[in-house]
């Protein structure tokens, strides 16, 4: 009749439509893949412009905080070395007080002794109390400094990164 029986048109028609879908399909997604290959390379350039910027800012805030650290650090030390020239000295008592059942006993004034410093001159236990609150003081200085540097840089992150999104 025709020359081509009806089962081969048939089985032709099919392979041709399959080809046809299969190409589509194919050339679809190599499309789509191209296209979200520029969009995730748009997408990694403002992510590093992003991360230079935090980079920058956290270099000033670490910047800031050397600063604050340094003048703490002068600070200690002008105090250390007032501290060590008994410029100064801990509050004492002007008037102490006697308990009144204390009996007052007299003594031979030929056999006292002098004391060994000047009545202004601090003793060393003042002396390394002193030391020792102004090394307290100091580190407070600096961890409130620290703080206040990591929440300032935790504030300017979320800032930058809120106003991306």
């Amino acid at each position: 009749m025709f020359g081509i029986p009806l089962p081969w048109l048939l089985l032709g028609l099919s392979v041709a439509l399959f080809g046809t879908y299969r190409s589509g399909y194919h050339f679809g997604w190599s499309d789509r893949d191209k296209e979200m290959q520029i969009a995730i390379a748009k997408k990694n350039e403002e992510a590093r412009k992003t991360e230079q910027q935090l980079n920058e800012k956290l270099n000033t805030t670490a910047s800031k905080l050397l600063e604050v650290n340094n003048v703490v650090n002068q600070k200690q030390s002008a105090l250390d070395r007032a501290i060590r020239s008994n410029r100064v000295r801990l509050p004492t008592a002007s008037c102490p007080q006697t308990a009144p059942d204390t009996t007052i006993a007299t003594t031979d004034t030929k056999a006292t002794s002098q004391p060994d410093r000047a009545p202004d001159q601090s003793t060393d236990a003042e002396r390394e109390t002193l030391l020792a609150i102004a090394e307290i003081v100091a580190q407070g200085d600096k961890n409130t400094a620290a703080l206040n540097a990591c929440v300032d840089s935790y504030n300017q992150m979320r800032d930058l990164l809120n106003d991306k999104r």
